[in-house]
């Protein structure tokens, strides 16, 4: 599709970087949007807050210059960021508001350039080890950097943030020895052999997860439930938790933190359709409960439980990470309190649209599909939508 040619403007105006934007909504400042993409983009995906308030007007309704009815609800005495996909739309639709007296910026890159945003937040266990949690505002995505004695471990990397993790462990003085997938991913590009490839790494996936037909089992070790790695003097334990895919594995970092993937996230649990579709959805739900209830609820209740995503909701704790006890989360997790049989019927009611691309996806991650880095990129924009609706 070419880029669409736009009308001058006499406007200079100055972008906003994702970075700033994002401190901004961090800091409970009130934030308007306004967001010239295609009404069906803006509903899959847009940038939300507690104090932001977002406009739709997609940009080819201003080509023909500025109608009141557009501009009806685009306040006038207040500071405007105009977003699009790519950032050319919005630039042009800053300019031609910033000419009617607006107060207006545009949004560096768009929307790409917001799922490029990618932040961490270190806690420490009390054995020492160092966890580092990566999170990616744009789609909700969690990846974790394990540090300990020098060595590191990267559990469930992104592929768009190789280079990040790369300069990370090497800021920390760490070599990455490992790098982990928890499962095949359904909405994002997997960074395991990315980045196991530049620094020379060992790429680790569990054993029931590669038999779900993944290409290069060859390049890769295979680990089963009860398995366990030195991560320098940190243990990581793997333990089987089947049911958001038959993959699905858990990893116990000095038994005070579990990578639960898919499995059990902060504010509900993983959604079972997106390995054998419907026909297979209800017994992945039943195979999730007995997961839940005989394999992570035995843990102890001071267990941190880290999981692979987080919702537009999902509430971090006041160090900004997104973790929980588990025996916090049995109080606060109603699904978790069900029975079987309405466990079940929860999970598969009402479940949010599958993500984006995600047959491409999982087909990439297995590595029956290539993408360049470009392709994948753009396959995996928008919300991750891998947990079940509550």
């Amino acid at each position: 599709m070419s880029t669409p040619e736009f009308p001058e403007t006499e406007a200079d105006v100055e972008p906003t970087s994702p970075e700033s934007l994002k401190r901004r909504i961090d800091a409970g400042d009130r934030v308007t949007l306004l967001d010239t993409r295609a009404q069906s983009d803006f509903e899959e995906w847009h940038i939300t807050g507690d104090t932001v308030t977002t406009i739709n007007v997609p940009y080819f309704e201003f080509l023909d210059g500025i109608e009141d009815e557009l501009v009806a609800d685009i306040p006038a005495d207040e500071p405007v960021v105009v977003t699009c996909a790519k950032g050319k739309s919005s630039e042009f639709v800053a300019g031609l508001l910033a000419d009617a007296g607006y107060n207006t910026s545009h949004l560096a890159d768009g929307m790409r350039g917001w799922a490029r945003l990618y932040e961490h937040t270190d806690v420490e266990l009390s054995t020492g080890t160092l966890v580092r949690q990566y999170r990616r505002p744009s789609s909700g995505c969690l990846a974790y950097m394990i540090v300990n004695d020098g060595a590191a471990a990267v559990i469930d990397p992104l592929r768009a943030f190789v280079e990040r993790y790369e300069t990370d462990a090497a800021d920390l003085g760490a070599d990455v020895e490992y790098v982990l997938d928890t499962h095949i991913h359904a909405d994002h590009i997997s960074g395991l052999r990315e980045l196991a490839a530049a620094t020379g790494a060992t790429a680790v996936l569990p054993a029931t997860a590669a038999d779900r037909g993944v290409t290069y089992t060859a390049d890769v070790r295979t680990v089963r439930d009860g398995d366990t790695l030195a991560v320098g003097e940190a243990t990581l334990a793997v333990l089987a938790t089947p049911g958001h895919t038959s993959g699905m594995t858990t990893y116990r970092i000095d038994e005070e933190l579990a990578l639960t993937g898919d499995t059990l996230f902060i504010d509900s649990v993983a959604r079972p359709d997106l390995e054998e579709g419907d026909a297979g959805a209800q017994a992945a739900a039943e195979q999730l409960y007995e997961t839940l209830h005989e394999r992570l609820l035995t843990l102890p209740d001071e267990t941190l439980v880290g999981p692979a995503h987080f919702g537009e909701t999902t509430e971090p704790r006041s160090d900004g990470t997104y973790l929980a006890s588990l025996g916090d989360l049995g109080e606060q997790l109603d699904l978790l309190g069900l029975d079987r049989e309405a466990f079940v019927e929860r999970v598969l009611d009402d479940m949010p649209p599958r993500p984006a691309n995600y047959e491409e996806i999982i087909a990439t991650n297995l590595g029956q599909a290539n993408a360049t880095d470009d392709e994948a990129f753009t396959m995996e924009l928008g919300p991750n939508n891998c947990a079940a609706g509550d």
